[in-house]
């Protein structure tokens, strides 16, 4: 895999942002054979206290990755809750709409939804879910691990309080409650279990340990009671990197992807 930390402006942030990213690497011998070759992509999210190189330094995705010729792109999004914060900037907007285009244009990236998928952990594991539920179009598959899923719950109780994440939600949501909006998972599964839309695979994995684990198996009740299929895993762990570096192998080798670069048209 080769390791790329991408530095570029972001219109939509107003800023200089960076980005890590790893590409499936050929040989000598295969590049020829590889030219024109879109990758299959996974958008790797970080968590509340990390930034975009955090994945890289403390798990073994890269190696993992590289079983598979998958593309990680690693973006960085600050305490913004994967939102357009209301006293901040708009990352959802970045996310969502200009990351994979200014991806896509510096690297050779499939834009197929059946090759395009999202995974995160914590706060990421949250925005993973955001990001697949708002715009299933983009995804064929999503997965959350000790995901911050109840976001509506934690809003409302952070608020008017000193806990030190207060004011960060304060500045994301503007103090607002974000219960059935956007914001909110459990209301956006539900829309989308109605709906004709199609549904991306979504993998929901949280320690039994974690003090996100009842978060988890409200949402786990919720899917169950509308049929949306999801793949759960509730075992012993707590909200710590071990955990998410053992889960994020399971992640991959459920994805739908096929390995070993197999060939795609150029798109």
């Amino acid at each position: 895999m080769a390791r790329i930390v991408c530095d570029f402006f972001s219109e939509a942030l107003s800023l200089n942002t960076t980005m890590t990213v790893m590409l499936p690497e050929s040989s000598y011998q295969q590049a020829s054979g590889n030219k024109g070759r879109l990758h299959p992509t996974l958008y790797l999210l970080h968590g509340y206290s990390d930034d975009h190189s955090i994945w890289s330094r403390r798990t073994s995705i890269e190696r993992y990755a590289a079983e598979l010729g998958l593309a990680v792109i690693m973006p960085d999004v600050d305490h913004s809750f994967y939102a357009d914060m209301t006293y901040g900037k708009k990352y959802w907007t970045f996310l969502t709409e200009e990351l994979p285009e200014k991806a896509r244009s510096f690297f050779p990236l499939s834009s197929r939804r059946e090759e395009n998928f999202v995974a995160g952990l914590s706060m990421g594991g949250y925005g993973a879910f955001k990001w697949a539920l708002n715009k299933p179009e983009q995804f064929a598959a999503a997965a959350s691990l000790s995901g911050v899923l109840d976001i509506a719950k934690h809003n409302l109780e952070r608020k008017d309080n000193d806990h030190p994440m207060a004011l960060t939600m304060y500045n994301a949501f503007g103090g607002q409650d974000i219960k059935d909006t956007e914001h909110d998972i459990f209301y956006l599964i539900e829309k989308l279990a109605r709906s004709d839309q199609d549904k991306p695979m979504l993998y929901q994995a949280c320690g039994t340990e974690d003090f996100l684990y009842q978060d988890n198996l409200d949402f786990s009740k919720l899917v169950d009671r509308l049929r949306f299929e999801v793949t759960t895993t509730f075992d012993s762990g707590s909200h710590e990197w071990s955990y998410w570096d053992h889960h994020i192998q399971h992640v991959l080798k459920w994805l739908p992807i096929s390995k070993h670069n197999e060939s795609n048209p150029s798109q």
